[in-house]
């Protein structure tokens, strides 16, 4: 995307509904997608207030209004859930401010997508784990995200990437990738191709367990990072859930499985040495209990008990698509060197490969958290 000029920036911040008098304007969080922007407002009662504005990325989500609608349907049903409950529905969900003309978005003159949020004082998003507790209060979050929207018809959001987590569709487009070769590399990632050809069980699993009807379609996040999470300065607890652009339609076990992926890997997603890399038993039962805990018994018996496959079927994939991009020429995540994206497929499979050693902890741990919750 272009740079946001200044006049760009002053036209689409008089097209929304703001009040007060625009003190400050600044470039804001370490998103890679969309363009975020801090404003400060002073008011004439006194103090000021601060908004998020966010130029919306087309390239990656291409239907900004359908990616608005899923934001809208899904907030204001959590606003409603909230308020039932006495909690604080300005703190514990993203609250749209509409533009000038009522919509939830605006187009600048360049056709770019705007939209714009409440800021969430006195809370914090961390990019990295400084404390488990992080890790634990980010489990409840998204745990407590899913009972919220338990009831909430999935079918009825958009999806905002088509086949986000088609595993399936993953596996044919490597497997495509591998044919065609097109830089040549296939020769040197034998070892790393053959991993993924005989985990073709992994990628199909729980496709053909949504055919069957056995596993409920639910209102998913599909981004379970730790920064994507409000964390209260005072309480220390997690408090709201951010960044709802992958909100739609998906399967529970993918969320959890992403978290853990990220959060209980014992390096960083691109280490080269993979002697450091494995997946942290502790980790994962702290998140584990957060999550179980969070979701307030909504989930099924079977989905709880397919939280180890979750981890290791979204590890398996997001390895899978590092090795593909790498086959393709490396035109889809960014790399900072050579090889990176292969530095990153290996990590993913060597986490595959410890969890694959732990399987029966995996299931045990899930086993033990599940009934203390219930009981």
């Amino acid at each position: 995307m272009k740079k946001v000029k200044q006049e760009q920036l002053k036209e689409v911040i008089e097209n929304f509904k703001y009040k007060g008098t625009l003190k400050d304007s600044m470039p804001y969080g370490s998103g890679h997608i969309n363009d975020t922007f801090l404003l400060i407002f002073e008011q004439e009662e006194g103090g000021d207030s601060r908004i998020i504005l966010q130029r919306m990325n087309k390239q990656v989500f291409p239907k900004p209004i359908e990616l608005m609608e899923n934001v809208m349907h899904v907030t204001s049903y959590l606003r409603e859930k909230i308020i039932e409950k006495g909690g604080d529905p300005l703190r514990e969900t993203l609250n749209v401010i509409p533009a000038a003309d009522g919509k939830a978005y605006f187009v600048d003159s360049e056709g770019e997508y705007w939209r714009s949020y409440v800021f969430i004082t006195d809370a914090t998003s961390y990019d990295q784990v400084e404390k488990p507790e992080h890790f634990y209060q980010s489990a409840v979050a998204f745990g407590n995200f899913q009972r919220l929207l338990s009831e909430f018809p999935a079918d009825t959001l958009h999806e905002t990437i088509k086949g986000f987590h088609d595993t399936k569709a993953r596996f044919a487009a490597f497997k495509q990738a591998v044919k065609e070769d097109k830089l040549g590399r296939a020769a040197d990632v034998r070892e790393e191709i053959k991993f993924v050809l005989e985990r073709e069980d992994v990628a199909d699993y729980f496709g053909e367990l949504l055919k069957k009807g056995e596993l409920p379609l639910r209102v998913t996040h599909n981004d379970t990072k730790l920064n994507n999470i409000m964390i209260d300065n005072e309480t220390g607890k997690g408090i709201c859930v951010i960044d709802l652009d992958t909100v739609m339609p998906g399967l529970v076990m993918n969320d959890f499985g992403d978290a853990i992926r990220f959060g209980a890997s014992t390096a960083a997603e691109d280490e080269q040495d993979l002697s450091k890399v494995s997946c942290s038993m502790e980790l994962f039962e702290l998140y584990a209990r957060g999550f179980i805990k969070g979701c307030g018994g909504r989930l099924t018996a079977k989905e709880v008990s397919l939280m180890p496959m979750g981890a290791k079927v979204m590890t398996f994939e997001c390895g899978m698509r590092f090795l593909t991009d790498y086959l393709n020429g490396d035109t889809y995540f960014k790399i900072h060197r050579e090889h990176h994206n292969l530095d990153r497929c290996r990590t993913q499979f060597k986490l595959v490969e410890d969890m694959e050693a732990k399987w029966y902890t995996m299931q045990e741990i899930i086993k033990n958290v599940s009934s203390q919750e219930e009981g």
